[in-house]
């Protein structure tokens, strides 16, 4: 096949920023991804069957829950190159695997809880055994996230958590659920009255006093996404992430920036694995007496879908390497989301074209890609949130907003 190159070729034509750990890093996680994540997307996605317990524990031992985790917490201590590096490969095989890890996040940063409580839930976060849902989006609220309605009401030595959120992938596999409500004042007072809370519960279930539906999806199958009414759900005083108001909420945001360079990377990472399907198919599929690959068409649409993949991944690198280096990367992230995801939806329809109308079918992953690689133009702030932000910061905002 084409794109079949030794590793010493890899290596060579590497840049240097791909060091040898990284390339070691990418090539585990690829050889991880065609072996135990590919046969399991394709037997179970087009089922709309749950990422299995057996491949999460698989993923756990390889430390893919802990990449950005401190060492001295139970992580790997890499950065948001090596993040962005493995997600890549996973997303190649299943998109929902790829973004299950980012469900382990550090909780230091729980106000109220002891150290002890914090180090050991890390540590378990860590080895992918104690994994979040996130909600924030609401019926009514979207994208702006400062009309957030859902309100946690201090009651003594509890919060009590009341209200409708909507887009909670993970609600009922996850151990806790990451939840934003809003504590004083209504939507007039935007971000400052904001805090987010962790709502933990068993795995397999909803909290106490909450009830939910699964929406029914199109793609990103794998895992349900959830409508949750939380209706007097109690939780411990203790249970407040990080700091309160508008400081919180840049919290979040800042958070933000990591997940759109992941998201980069997940668009990436589908992408190529519809390049590499097309061009299989490309060599295979004979029409007029030849394979399709050597029409100019065909050939051309690769070429192109290369190209731009290729561009989206170094933007991708380029963005995470200022990350690792602690430097303000709104703007940045925010073109590499919407570039990446931009790009994904273009590559993944070629190659859906390329396969014909066996591409429009479930016998081929193709179909997958292209269903997932159109949700990244959604997730993480909509394409259209992401040029708001750029052009923000290249215009300011404007006189009216």
């Amino acid at each position: 096949m084409v794109m079949d190159r030794t590793e010493e070729a890899v290596r060579q034509d590497s840049p240097d920023y791909m060091t040898e750990e990284r390339l070691m890093i990418q090539s585990v996680a690829r050889d991880f991804t065609m072996k135990e994540v590919l046969p399991v997307a394709n037997e179970l996605d087009p089922v709309q069957g749950d990422i299995p317990m057996a491949l999460r524990e698989k993923m756990g031992e390889m430390g893919y829950f802990g990449i950005r985790i401190p060492e001295e917490y139970g992580g790997m201590g890499l950065g948001v190159f090596e993040y962005c590096l493995i997600t890549e490969e996973l997303a190649r095989g299943w998109m929902s695997v790829a973004s299950i890890i980012a469900r382990a996040g550090g909780l230091m940063n729980v106000q109220g809880w002891s150290e002890k409580k914090r180090l050991e839930l890390t540590r378990k976060a860590a080895r992918g055994e104690y994994l979040a849902a996130i909600s924030l989006s609401e019926p009514e609220v979207g994208s702006d996230l400062a009309k957030v309605a859902c309100r946690a009401v201090d009651d003594g030595d509890e919060w009590v958590i009341t209200g409708n959120k909507y887009w909670c992938t993970f609600a009922d596999g996850a151990d806790y659920i990451s939840v934003m409500c809003r504590v004083e004042g209504d939507a007039r007072d935007g971000y400052k009255g904001l805090r987010n809370f962790i709502v933990e519960k068993p795995r397999g279930e909803l909290p106490a006093n909450c009830k939910g539906a699964p929406i029914p999806k199109i793609g990103y199958f794998g895992w349900k996404t959830w409508e949750l009414a939380f209706d007097g759900c109690r939780i411990p005083k203790a249970n407040i992430i990080g700091n309160d108001g508008a400081e919180g909420f840049k919290t979040t945001a800042s958070g933000l920036e990591v997940a759109r360079a992941q998201t980069a990377a997940r668009a990436i990472g589908l992408a190529r694995g519809a390049l590499e399907d097309a061009i299989a198919y490309s060599q295979a599929r004979v029409q007029f007496d030849r394979p399709i690959a050597e029409f100019q068409e065909t050939r051309f649409k690769i070429a192109r879908m290369a190209a731009e993949i290729e561009a989206s991944r170094q933007f991708m690198y380029h963005v995470a390497t200022r990350l690792d280096n602690r430097q303000r990367q709104d703007k940045e992230a925010s073109m590499v989301k919407w570039f990446a995801t931009e790009m994904a939806e273009r590559v993944t329809s070629d190659a859906l074209q390329i396969f014909g109308g066996a591409g429009y079918t479930k016998l081929h992953a193709v179909e997958r890609y292209w269903r997932d690689a159109r949700l990244t133009k959604i997730f993480e702030g909509t394409s259209e949130i992401q040029l708001r932000i750029i052009s923000d910061r290249i215009l300011g905002k404007p006189a009216h907003r």
